[in-house]
């Protein structure tokens, strides 16, 4: 069900920006010089979007302009929730845990990602593991930030997560496979003037 979501909420929004595209686009050829079709709204390059008597028509109901205002702005701000709904990549709440019965169970994705940071965060060389879960909860995802110490050999210490807190991980929750991007940095000192 939430691939049918996302493949609609894609190709709407394929069809509003293509729209949105095409408008913008026809706007700014004939504000250009471009000379616009007969059914177009507007004539020409100095044509305004809002005649005198468009603007001046409601200037007796004081309500109006306030209501178009707050109208755009609440449009606007929908928008801008909805952009940032969209685009915010959800953390699992839950993983499904396989138990051999054929019914599962349902482990809190919190406790994982706890679970997983203190083990990572033990490996050698690693100072800090920051995890979250992602995907669907019967194919969980691992995104890692990890701070290695002053002298860790990064491919050393991705080998060591690989084999040691992921592997525990996918292991203990029964899951034949957990993905994971591992995004390493190094801890920065100062130096330390000599002499």
């Amino acid at each position: 069900m939430k691939a049918v979501l996302r493949s609609v909420n894609r190709v709407l929004l394929g069809l509003l920006g293509l729209a949105l595209l095409a408008v913008g686009g026809s706007v700014l050829a004939v504000g250009l010089g471009a000379p616009p079709p007969s059914w177009w709204i507007h004539h020409g390059r100095h044509d305004v979007l809002l005649t005198a008597a468009e603007r001046t028509r409601w200037r007796d109901a004081g309500w109006w302009w306030p209501a178009v205002i707050a109208g755009l702005a609440a449009l606007a701000l929908l928008a801008l929730w909805w952009l940032v709904a969209v685009t915010r990549r959800r953390r699992l709440t839950e993983v499904l845990v396989e138990t051999g019965d054929g019914e599962g169970a349902l482990l809190r994705g919190r406790t994982l990602e706890g679970v997983v940071a203190e083990d990572a965060g033990g490996t050698e060389g690693v100072e800090r593991a920051d995890v979250a879960l992602i995907g669907r909860r019967a194919a969980p995802e691992v995104r890692m930030r990890v701070l290695l110490g002053p002298h860790a050999a990064p491919g050393s210490a991705l080998r060591r997560l690989t084999a040691g807190a992921l592997a525990h991980a996918r292991d203990s929750a029964g899951l034949a496979s957990l993905p994971a991007e591992v995004r390493l940095r190094g801890v920065r000192h100062r130096a330390e003037r000599v002499g």
